[in-house]
């Protein structure tokens, strides 16, 4: 074998590594096509894999041993040998397969550790900005790409928004800046990288049963921060994301940024007033320079208190990259935010319908509630192990009325009954292919001018949706046929 910490490059001699991929989704699916291309011997174990896939890499000479037995996947780690295991990120920490690897003593990495070791494929390293969050990091990462293609940076959003960063690694484009998307899991693997940017958005309940606790979600948040050389962001308004920072390894070198959505101190970008103001990453102390402006948000219909903080760090997140005011504005200027995300699906008789499918916890869905004054919620649907209780009490000034779905119901209907036990309250237990007709229906006999409903049901989709977008598909559909 080689040495692993001589195989930091692409040019690097991977032909003598036997490496171990478990998962084959798209992640594992990017890496095992990675690694049979560095020309290394590879196994993948999968508890299941698309036979597109299986077919692909077969072709391609690697091994692919599909099984749910954890014996005969254990069984088949230790028969290959491995130098290496890769696991996909969303494999739990507590499998049987992670932990018989951890007592091995075997090295594991992710596809992040990967891409980064290889990242040279076309010549120069790319340089890496790495944003996580508990909610905003999709948007961010893809304002930070609009103004770096804007100042004319071969830029490309990757990892776990969609791409997957070893396809963008090896992209013929050569790309000069990954602006990079990592999720808690990946964060949790991650070994060692070195980013230029680094930012954690916020911190606040999310995949509990994955993490076994929010102590050890936070500390996964915060790895990102480590080895940062340039810049680390975090926001002003969440403690803990600074505490993070004040944590982190190896990362003293680097400007600490704060974003706000309020008017900014010294070192941080904020909004003062209808203008997006940096007082950071200026020449003198005492200079403030103009980014960009409300009226540059044009294309997105509606400015949440949420959206104005994931501006506010995009644009911190671009300057500490050298990008220069007037990209940022143009950026802006044509920025529209994915499906699903506050979305306006319908504004008729005075009532707005808004399709917020991506609250897939209560930090996202308060970003939508403290957005309006008279909402009809529809919410509920896998809590993941998160508590709503809070969320409920906070905004429960504004709730008109709740409509229920999902399979956690019960939690919150106990939740709205302890602290708004006047709000009317109704059950949608219908089937699944029922269940957001049901609900549009309802919101619709109840509602009157002046009201929103708002779809942000604070819990993941998978009990009764394929994701969050199907969800809000469903949503919307029903919408145009039932309303409109």
């Amino acid at each position: 074998m080689s040495a692993l910490n001589e195989l930091n490059s692409w040019n690097s001699d991977w032909s003598k590594t036997r490496v171990v991929v478990f998962g084959l989704g798209v992640t594992g699916f990017s890496v095992a096509d990675t690694l049979a291309e560095l020309q290394a011997k590879v196994l993948v174990i999968a508890e299941k894999a698309d036979p597109e896939r299986i077919d692909t890499l077969q072709v391609l000479g690697v091994q692919v041993e599909v099984s749910s037995n954890e014996s005969e996947q254990i069984s088949l780690l230790q028969e290959f040998q491995p130098d290496l295991v890769i696991t996909s990120p969303g494999v739990q920490p507590v499998s049987s397969f992670i932990k018989e690897v951890i007592r091995k003593e075997l090295p594991l990495w992710t596809d992040i550790d990967l891409a980064w070791r290889v990242r040279d494929k076309h010549g120069a390293n790319s340089q890496w900005i790495c944003i996580t969050g508990t909610n905003g990091k999709t948007t961010v990462t893809q304002m930070v790409e609009s103004m770096a293609l804007a100042a004319g940076i071969r830029a490309k959003a990757c990892g776990n928004i969609g791409v997957p960063i070893l396809d963008a690694v090896r992209d013929p484009e050569a790309f000069q800046v990954l602006v990079v998307e990592l999720s808690s899991f990946q964060l949790h693997y991650l070994n060692k990288i070195e980013p230029m940017v680094s930012a954690v958005l916020n911190v606040a309940d999310d995949h509990l049963d994955w993490h076994g606790s929010f102590e050890a979600y936070g500390l996964a948040k915060g790895k990102i921060f480590d080895n940062t050389r340039v810049c680390c962001v975090y926001n002003s308004e969440d403690q803990l994301t600074q505490q993070l920072m004040n944590d982190s390894v190896n990362s003293d070198k680097a400007q600490a940024v704060g974003f706000t959505r309020f008017t900014p101190m010294p070192n941080e970008v904020g909004w003062v007033e209808d203008i997006l103001v940096d007082r950071a990453l200026v020449e003198k102390a005492d200079e403030a320079a103009e980014l960009a402006t409300l009226a540059d948000l044009r294309n997105i219909p509606v400015l949440s208190p949420h959206l104005l903080a994931n501006v506010a760090a995009a644009a911190a997140i671009s300057r500490a990259a050298g990008i220069q005011p007037n990209e940022i504005s143009l950026a802006l200027q044509s920025f529209k935010l994915d499906a699903h995300r506050i979305e306006l699906v319908l504004d008729k008789d005075g009532i707005r319908w808004i399709d917020d499918s991506k609250a897939t916890n209560p930090h996202a869905a308060a970003a939508s509630l403290s957005s309006f004054d008279s909402v009809i919620w529809i919410v509920g649907g896998l809590l993941k192990g998160v508590d709503i209780s809070d969320l409920v009490s906070k905004y429960s000034k504004i709730l008109k009325a709740a409509i229920v779905i999902g399979v956690d119901r019960e939690p919150v209907i106990a939740a709205i009954a302890k602290y708004v036990p006047e709000l009317p309250v109704f059950e949608i237990a219908t089937a699944k292919d029922e269940v957001m007709l049901q609900a549009v229906r309802k919101a619709k006999e109840i509602s009157a001018a002046g009201d929103v409903v708002l779809l942000a049901p604070a819990a993941a989709s998978m009990d009764q949706f394929v994701d969050y977008a199907d969800r809000g598909e469903s949503f919307s559909r029903c919408v145009l046929e039932e309303v409109k």
